[in-house]
């Protein structure tokens, strides 16, 4: 019988079944991250239970620390018992926490899949809803809350209602300055924030396969923005090329073993999915968000959508969308001017993104009255991106060049916009006040944000490139 990638991974880490109807599945590794691990310490330590795999589990300092240079426990005052709480509920429990100051720090998502603590047909849990961002390597993985993780670190198993399965096809070959933000976002529009509900999502396809695993991650990220419970990739010769090596992955013979295991897990010709979806990318343009959800998406030589023109189960979310984000219907996105830029993110902030941001801001300036901010996603990405002389760029260009964290993507270590202001975002939510009492903001590609810094207002950066804008 023909079979899905995702039914082979889900029944290997079956281990039973409870008497409400859902599956126990075992969790091969978790991270981690300072808001939330403290509360499953505590509760562990109320009810006696030990962490049952210390080995297995690693942690990091990502959603509060401050992005300052020489940047310390204090630096965010708001975080600063988040960040002790971790240290030491992770010293009493034998955890490897990657610190402020730990060269291999920075956010869960970016961490876990450039040590190699995530692999190809492996489980995975965060307590951080973008969990799924490794399924850019071949994982499935799952986001979860804090009562959640404290089971999986008694137990190391999850309790899942078994998903429905959702195959993504993506055709056609990417044209210049067209990412994987900007396929994700386009697909987020047509199937709506609840298009993926209760699915695991496979991204099969051309246009995927194409994709570097940065690139990839970028798309599984965002599988949430759609309602999916999960989203991956199945692994490929780019994974494990781009895997090779890494600290945490096996060595020698069992580096040999795991990859032959790794190149069984695909799903099987005749397979059934339970729905299947299609998109052409070959046409596909920059996209951003105009409204207050990941789906109110244009083109970036769209306008405002008119009511009319919108589904009536969304038009009351546009209309609520229109007064908040200033808009008139019928706007055009593309000269709208903006107050901030931010590049970072679990999103968009590994180093293929920097790098494509740094070519379009290289050489130029910052307009002014922009506020431009630039946030690598790990300290590994940082000391890259230096090594290459992206941060010379970017400061030169007068862009704030910061240290490794979530920073403005929730705003949780302080790093928010103003109120009224519109901002050009690469992170995955444009949620009211989620940057910022008031804040506004388009998510775009890196490209897209950088053209926009550049220019002081949303810029298509083919424009941009070509002398025209």
């Amino acid at each position: 019988m023909s079979r899905t990638l995702f039914d082979k991974i889900w029944d290997f880490h079956l281990v039973g079944q409870r008497a409400d109807g859902r599956d126990l599945i075992y969790i091969d590794r978790h991270v981690l991250h300072e808001l939330h691990a403290h509360h499953a310490f505590a509760l562990l330590e109320k009810q006696g239970r030990p962490i049952h795999r210390p080995d297995l589990t690693f942690a990091v300092q990502d959603h509060t620390v401050a992005t300052k240079a020489g940047r310390d426990d204090d630096t965010n005052p708001s975080g600063t018992a988040f960040l002790r709480a971790m240290r030491e509920g992770t010293r009493k429990n034998g955890i490897r926490l990657f610190d402020i100051d730990d060269p291999e720090q920075g956010i869960s998502h970016v961490v876990a899949p450039e040590l190699g603590i995530v692999l190809p047909g492996a489980t995975h849990a965060v307590p951080d809803s973008h969990a799924s961002t490794v399924g850019g390597v071949g994982a499935l993985a799952f986001g979860c809350g804090a009562s959640e993780m404290t089971h999986i670190l008694a137990t190391q198993v999850m309790a899942l209602k078994r998903p429905k399965r959702m195959r993504a096809r993506l055709d056609g070959r990417l044209g210049a300055h067209v990412s994987a933000k900007d396929v994700a976002l386009r697909l987020i529009a047509e199937l709506g924030v609840a298009g993926a509900r209760g699915y695991v999502v496979e991204y099969a396809g051309a246009a995927v396969r194409a994709m570097p695993i940065e690139q990839r991650m970028t798309l599984c990220n965002l599988n949430i923005e759609m309602g999916g419970r999960s989203g991956f990739v199945a692994p490929d010769d780019t994974t494990f090329a781009w895997l090779a090596r890494r600290p945490y992955l096996p060595q020698g013979a069992m580096w040999d073993r795991a990859l032959e295991h790794w190149r069984t897990l695909t799903t099987d010709d005749g397979a059934v999915f339970d729905r299947d979806v299609t998109l052409d990318c070959g046409a596909l343009e920059p996209q951003i968000t105009w409204g207050t959800d990941p789906s109110q998406v244009v083109g970036i030589s769209g306008r405002v959508p008119e009511p009319s023109a919108i589904d009536p189960s969304r038009r009351a979310a546009a209309e609520s969308a229109f007064a908040y984000m200033g808009l008139e219907p019928g706007t055009p996105l593309a000269g709208l001017p903006v107050n901030r830029v931010f590049i970072g993110s679990c999103t968009n902030a590994r180093l293929p993104d920097l790098e494509v941001a740094a070519a379009v801001v290289r050489g130029r300036r910052v307009a002014k009255g922009v506020v431009a901010m630039v946030v690598p996603g790990s300290s590994t990405v940082k000391r890259e991106a230096e090594a290459a002389g992206l941060d010379r760029i970017f400061r030169d260009a007068g862009f704030f060049w910061g240290e490794s964290g979530c920073s403005m993507c929730a705003g949780g270590n302080g790093d928010r916009g103003e109120p009224g202001e519109r901002c050009v975002s690469t992170t995955n939510r444009n949620f009211e006040n989620r940057q910022g009492a008031k804040v506004r903001t388009h998510l775009a590609s890196p490209v897209t944000a950088a053209a926009t810094a550049i220019a002081g207002r949303i810029a298509d950066v083919r424009q941009l490139q070509s002398g025209s804008a």
